[in-house]
């Protein structure tokens, strides 16, 4: 770790930190607070890098697909009087998880399992480029824009596309030799409240490949369905499920061989920098 004990990271001239684990559990939330404090935090958001920098044409493609099927946005598109354009911001990033689109019944909204597939390795991809673009970003924000401190903000599938295992990993050891990996890590109580907030409003994610397809297979043998009669919402949220549980050794992994941890019920009670910082500090060494 870049910081080997509590002493070294308080007095730290440039403090960068990166957030990971489950979303809803506080990542963007602190990385928002630091980046409103005095002290000048630069805010790097993996998902919006994902969105704009890597996936950004394939998004808009996307819209304009749609918007060909309607005669008089086609005559418009053809002829260049409108443009059409992804609308993604650190906030929103709906257009991202829009275009990743739930296999299952086309009639219900659904993509092929093959079209879904090939959009997932798209996001892979453009994960793995967007983390390694940390180091760029560090570089840039005192560069340019002369902020000392950095908080880079994960998306939940990080531990998706890196090996926490791995003493060698790419990523891991290029985010590690550059910032704090901090954990922040839920109970079951913050489990069962995502579930229900995903089942309230289910949404496309991103999974591993031999996840997916072990998952696509079960659930369609256990109801006897064919590819086009899944009800894609319904199959999401039973994935959802049952990828919670996946990815929790994974983030455990990540922290203690990486980073640190420290309990989502700590940081919702964070409320400026100096209690960030006091909480940090709680988790490294003394």
């Amino acid at each position: 770790m870049i910081y080997a004990n509590r002493a070294e990271w308080r007095t730290a001239s440039r403090k960068r930190v990166l957030f990971f684990g489950m979303s809803g559990l506080g990542k963007t939330y602190l990385a928002n607070m630091l980046r409103a404090a005095p002290t000048g935090w630069f805010h790097y958001s993996v998902d919006y890098r994902i969105g704009t920098r890597y996936m950004g044409e394939y998004i808009a493609d996307n819209f304009k697909r749609e918007a060909m099927k309607n005669p008089f946005l086609a005559e418009l598109l053809l002829s260049d009087s409108v443009y059409i354009a992804s609308n993604i911001t650190f906030d929103n990033l709906a257009p991202l998880s829009t275009y990743l689109g739930k296999p299952g019944s086309e009639a219900k909204g659904g993509l092929t399992f093959e079209d879904y597939m090939i959009r997932q390795n798209q996001h892979r991809g453009a994960e793995q480029a967007a983390l390694m673009d940390t180091t760029y970003f560090i570089e840039r924000s005192q560069a340019i824009y002369g902020l000392p401190h950095f908080v880079c903000d994960c998306g939940g599938s990080i531990c998706e596309v890196v090996d926490p295992e791995d003493r060698n990993d790419k990523i891991l050891r290029e985010l590690s030799d550059h910032l704090l990996m901090v954990w922040i890590e839920g109970s079951a109580e913050h489990t069962e409240e995502l579930v229900r907030r995903f089942d309230r409003a289910p949404k496309p994610m991103y999974y591993q490949p031999a996840f997916l397809e072990r998952k696509w297979l079960q659930y369609r043998v256990e109801r006897g369905l064919r590819e086009d009669e899944v009800n894609p919402d319904d199959f999401i949220r039973w994935t959802y499920h049952q990828a919670l549980a996946h990815r929790q050794p994974r983030y455990a992994a990540m922290a203690r061989n990486w980073g640190v941890k420290v309990a989502a019920s700590d940081v919702a009670l964070v409320r400026d920098e100096k209690d960030l910082t006091s909480l940090i500090a709680s988790a490294l060494p003394a």
